[in-house]
């Protein structure tokens, strides 16, 4: 704990949280609101999130995009700044296509409206709230909590 994690410890246990609720708030950097989407994870193509959008979804123009993640328990969370573009691959859309995705398109993959964004991450913070027990205790009480106590952040340049 407390910065004793090495960033790619940190870093793959993003993953695993990531993995287990899949849901980020992403945007372009261009000024507009970031939205909700759900991200796919392929463990072929690391430092990479996929998304399935609509074409005429506000990220699909791709850009500059900034993505905010909070575990489902909230003991981790991370900011992840990256492009996204669309990558509208057969043999990926295939690949990632679950029944989930498919109640989104009613014309399943040949939906003239599906388009699949990859957003290639170029780095990230990522910061683990699993305070300890005794630091818990303090936080409780109105105690100092060490930094033995605290949690693990790391800024990296990759999430593999």
């Amino acid at each position: 704990m407390a910065d004793h994690d090495s960033p790619q410890e940190i870093a793959a246990k993003f993953i695993g949280k990531l993995k287990s609720s899949p849901y980020v708030m992403i945007g372009l950097t261009d000024g507009q609101h970031s939205e909700p989407m759900t991200a796919q994870v392929d463990d072929d193509h690391p430092n990479t999130l996929f998304f399935f959008a609509g074409k005429d979804n506000r990220i699909a123009k791709g850009g500059q995009a900034m993505a905010q993640f909070v575990g489902k328990g909230h003991d981790f969370f991370a900011c992840l700044s990256g492009e996204v573009g669309q990558h509208n691959d057969r043999a990926m859309i295939d690949k990632l296509w679950d029944k989930q995705v498919e109640a989104w398109f009613p014309g399943g993959k040949d939906d003239p409206n599906l388009a699949l964004l990859r957003f290639d991450i170029d780095s990230a913070e990522l910061w683990e709230t699993d305070v300890s027990v005794s630091g818990r205790l303090k936080m409780l009480f109105g105690g100092t909590i060490s930094a033995e106590e605290s949690s693990s952040h790391a800024k990296v340049g990759s999430v593999a």
